[in-house]
């Protein structure tokens, strides 16, 4: 096949690699014959400069048409944007993720440092492990976190964690600073990151153990990837704290208690349990 470039969100252009479209397809849980099927279609419709975005709604559109469990986890990308765009829905995501790992988790804390007070998206404790969590939340897939933003939440935990090892009994606990974003982290950031002992989480960081990877091995799917949800009903829900597509496949009651049309309840809880019961 002739070499085409794609043109990716940020503008940069790579070229086109069709064994990355089978990857998140199979991810997905699509068939092989679907993947080819998908591939071939993409395939024929390529030029120069077309745009990824146009590639992943192409393929999303087709893959929906053969399985909404599979669109589903297939948008999985797009739907931690759709947790926007304050950013407070995905501060009560990680919250959740936390609290599936056995933390006790609290979400817009004011904590008292050494010097003055900090406002902290997520405490989080578990035993002797005390976590401070700050959650970075971008619009748009191009933007990452730098430096900075390591460099910023270290200096507040820093304060946090000198009045917290003078109090009774914190002397010998664990506390650790993390910082979490839905996009990514520059080379720098991360490096920082490791020298400092700073714990970050992006979508693919650490390699293998990213947000993606969590919410695979958690079966913990945000309910903005169910395709049987429109906007509104998606704030809706987010606004009780239904945060995953697990809730309501382990309790259907949850849609109507949220005002969801109840028509259209039993195939929303049907495209939830299906999500969730689809294995890696």
């Amino acid at each position: 096949m002739e070499t085409v470039h794609v043109t990716k969100y940020s503008g940069e252009t790579e070229e086109y690699d069709e064994s990355k479209l089978r990857k998140s397809l199979s991810s997905a849980g699509a068939s092989p014959a679907i993947i080819d099927e998908i591939a071939e279609s993409i395939g024929n419709q390529l030029h120069e400069g077309i745009s990824t975005q146009k590639i992943y709604k192409e393929a999303f559109r087709q893959l929906r048409a053969e399985s909404q469990k599979t669109a589903g986890r297939y948008k999985l990308k797009e739907a931690i944007f759709e947790l926007g765009p304050t950013g407070f829905p995905f501060e009560k995501f990680v919250s959740k993720l936390l609290s599936n790992y056995g933390f006790e988790t609290q979400t817009g804390v004011i904590v008292k440092g050494d010097c003055v007070n900090h406002e902290v998206d997520v405490i989080a404790h578990k035993e002797n492990e005390y976590l401070l969590v700050e959650c970075k939340f971008h619009n748009r897939k191009e933007n990452r976190c730098n430096v900075k933003v390591p460099l910023y939440i270290q200096s507040r935990f820093l304060d946090v964690k000198k009045n917290w090892t003078s109090q009774p009994g914190h002397k010998n606990k664990s506390h650790t600073a993390w910082v979490v974003t839905n996009t990514r982290f520059t080379s720098d950031a991360e490096t920082y990151g490791k020298c400092i002992g700073l714990k970050l989480l992006s979508w693919d960081y650490p390699k293998n153990d990213g947000i993606k990877d969590l919410i695979g091995r958690m079966n913990l799917h945000p309910i903005t990837c169910l395709s049987s949800l429109n906007k509104q009903e998606k704030s809706q829900l987010l606004e009780k704290e239904i945060i995953f597509c697990r809730q309501i496949s382990e309790d259907k009651s949850l849609l109507q208690k949220s005002g969801i049309n109840q028509r259209k309840i039993n195939s929303i809880h049907k495209e939830a349990v299906e999500i969730c019961n689809h294995r890696e």
